[in-house]
């Protein structure tokens, strides 16, 4: 639907137009009425009520287009043969057909606005000779004009389209990551911190009861209850440091994966070692945030999951591509062989939050389970 603004516009100009027309009747017209101005004067009082409905929003424009594409051929076959200055008429005739071209264009097709263009072209045969091709090229000008511009518009409308429809898979895309990292959210605070509260708070009650019967025992209690409370601490201190997001600080990617691998070693007691290789650095800085995410999730999963005393973080140029590989000596998954990450999608296999982020930076995942001897993942990204 066309602004407000627009449909004001060509209705003035529909109705500007009209009365140019007859006001060259009046001026150059045989008598003081002629029959020939009665259409015209019908066409005004359209033009005027359209105008004064122009604010409306109303149907199709495609019907008012037709009409005033046929008082267009009529004027022209009446004008052409009329007394009036060659150069008045064929002036006022371009300035009719360029209107009708812009109206067809705006509001219609592209199959319309050729239909419209084909009418009034075939009105200049009734036009004589010596004035038909003075009319002919500058009207052939503009349609070949209004072509182009309904091809680029006609583009323009199909990105836009596709974009409407990439804007919304990619807000569902969103969503569905959203409600999966506070699904993983609330099983990670579950299996974590709520079960040590959990374990305090018995343990609590127990030392309630053994402060009555037996001091000595309940010292020993309150002792192991205050390394236990510290342990919580650096359980809450890990699990807080995990939901921040992933932040180069201004580093390359292997200096900010080395800097993460030393902090898990610290924080989990578990030898974990990096090793670099000649690599490329990601040009988008969005990759290597999602990149350095993924290993945090890895990480996060031995620390959790695995039982591993070792783990290892490479990173190199395999071709093409930067490779980015997590291996542990853990009890690895349920399962055994290697997968990529189409085989784990379809079987629903592996961990689903790294799963999802390869897959939205198009990259490829392979996972080697051993169980009983640990786990590999690989995850490559192309670098152009």
């Amino acid at each position: 639907m066309l602004p407000y603004s627009w449909r004001l516009s060509f209705s003035i100009a529909r109705t500007a137009l009209a009365l140019v027309c007859l006001a060259l009747e009046v001026v150059y017209g045989t008598a003081p009425f002629s029959w020939s101005a009665l259409p015209l004067l019908v066409f005004i009082a359209g033009s005027l009520r359209l105008l004064r409905r122009s604010m409306e929003a109303g149907d199709s424009p495609l019907l008012p287009i037709a009409i005033d594409a046929a008082a267009f051929v009529l004027w022209l076959a009446f004008a052409s043969r009329s007394d009036y200055p060659d150069a008045a008429w064929m002036s006022l005739a371009l300035a009719i057909f360029v209107y009708l071209l812009s109206g067809a264009v705006v509001t219609q097709s592209a199959r319309t606005v050729a239909g419209v263009a084909a009418v009034a072209l075939a009105g200049i045969l009734a036009v004589p000779a010596p004035q038909r091709l003075s009319l002919a090229v500058p009207m052939a000008c503009s349609t070949l004009l209004a072509a182009v511009w309904v091809l680029n518009r006609d583009h323009l409308d199909s990105r836009l389209f596709r974009a409407s429809r990439h804007s919304v898979r990619y807000r569902l895309e969103a969503l569905h990551a959203r409600e999966d990292e506070r699904q993983r959210i609330a099983a990670d605070f579950h299996d974590g911190p709520m079960q040590s509260f959990i374990g305090f708070q018995m343990r609590l009650e127990i030392l309630k009861k053994l402060l009555a019967r037996s001091p000595n025992l309940a010292s020993d209690e309150l002792s192991q209850l205050q390394r236990l409370c510290h342990s919580q601490v650096n359980d809450l201190r890990q699990f807080v440091r995990n939901m921040r997001p992933a932040d180069l600080a201004g580093e390359s990617l292997g200096a900010s994966i080395s800097r993460m691998v030393e902090q898990f070693q610290r924080d989990t007691g578990i030898s974990a070692a990096f090793m670099s290789r000649e690599y490329v650095e990601p040009a988008q800085t969005e990759l290597s945030l999602e990149l350095l995410q993924v290993v945090r999730e890895a990480l996060n999963n031995v620390q959790k999951h695995a039982n591993a005393s070792r783990v290892s973080v490479a990173l190199n140029k395999f071709g093409q591509s930067l490779e980015i590989a997590v291996d542990d000596n853990g009890t690895g998954f349920p399962f055994s062989g290697a997968y990529s990450l189409e085989e784990l999608d379809q079987l629903r296999l592996g961990p689903r939050s790294i799963r999802r982020r390869v897959r939205a930076i198009r990259g490829e995942l392979n996972l080697d389970s051993r169980p009983g001897r640990g786990t590999g993942l690989k995850v490559r990204v192309a670098l152009a």
